[in-house]
């Protein structure tokens, strides 16, 4: 309800469009979401819906202040996860989805990764819980000067097509 904006591409700062955004609709594709603008603050991974009370569906403390794009991948996924800053430490190569690193690789942190191939969401807990992440391709050498600090990553998924 109320006043409205539409984007089908990265939006940096909402503020100009809107002053406040509670509710959205994803018509196509899948988005992240920030309550900060320039893409920061706690993040909402968003697909084709509804979304009429985001706020207290999501946890969500603030409004919508950005968002970005995330585009279809077809093909492969690959992506190293470090257990310390600057790719040091344990070492592992993930090519799918991982509901608990501590179960699966007995790794109890992840603070750097290296994302190869796809689209990524890192969560703060096991089972792809808590707060999130959105990974694109790139190099990631502290989570920490990212804003992250404090903030351990205990799982990964890949986005994948079907979510469209």
């Amino acid at each position: 309800m109320g006043r409205s904006y539409e984007t089908s591409s990265d939006c940096a700062d909402m503020s100009s469009y809107l002053s406040r955004c509670h509710s959205c609709r994803v018509e196509s594709g899948c988005f992240m979401v920030y309550d900060r603008p320039n893409y920061m603050g706690n993040q909402y991974f968003m697909k084709r819906g509804e979304y009429a009370d985001y706020m207290s569906t999501m946890g969500m403390k603030d409004c919508i202040r950005s968002c970005r794009m995330i585009p279809m991948h077809r093909g492969s996924y690959r992506m190293r996860i470090y257990e310390r800053e600057n790719f040091g430490g344990q070492m592992y190569e993930m090519m799918d989805d991982c509901d608990n690193i501590m179960d699966r690789y007995r790794m109890n942190n992840c603070m750097s990764c290296n994302v190869m191939d796809g689209h990524w969401l890192m969560y703060e807990q096991p089972h792809y819980r808590g707060r999130m992440m959105y990974m694109r391709p790139g190099e990631y050498r502290s989570f920490m000067n990212m804003g992250w600090s404090g903030m351990r990553f205990m799982s990964m998924r890949r986005i994948m097509d079907s979510w469209y």
